[in-house]
């Protein structure tokens, strides 16, 4: 299993499109995908859950993948994370 932690910067936290996009790459891997705000868990390949996570600016959220290509998910994530959140 690999962790990737990143505080949000886009000062609308995880919204729609951003949200859309992490989430279509993420279905693209074998790997689980796991996104977390606090207490709060989110399947990283299903949309409404990583909305629901409701992860605000300067929020810390973490990004767990776990599964054969889980360092491609891993950096997949950090990409769109940091070009667009």
């Amino acid at each position: 299993m690999k962790e990737l932690s990143y505080t949000i910067q886009d000062e609308d936290g995880i919204h729609a499109r951003p949200a859309g996009m992490l989430v279509k790459k993420m279905q693209e891997f074998e790997s689980t995908v796991t996104i977390s705000n606090g207490e709060k868990k989110a399947d990283g390949k299903k949309l409404f859950q990583v909305m629901k996570l409701g992860a605000k600016q300067n929020d810390l959220i973490t990004v767990e993948t776990d599964g054969p290509d889980e360092d491609a998910a891993l950096e997949a994530a950090r990409s769109i994370l940091e070009a667009n959140l």
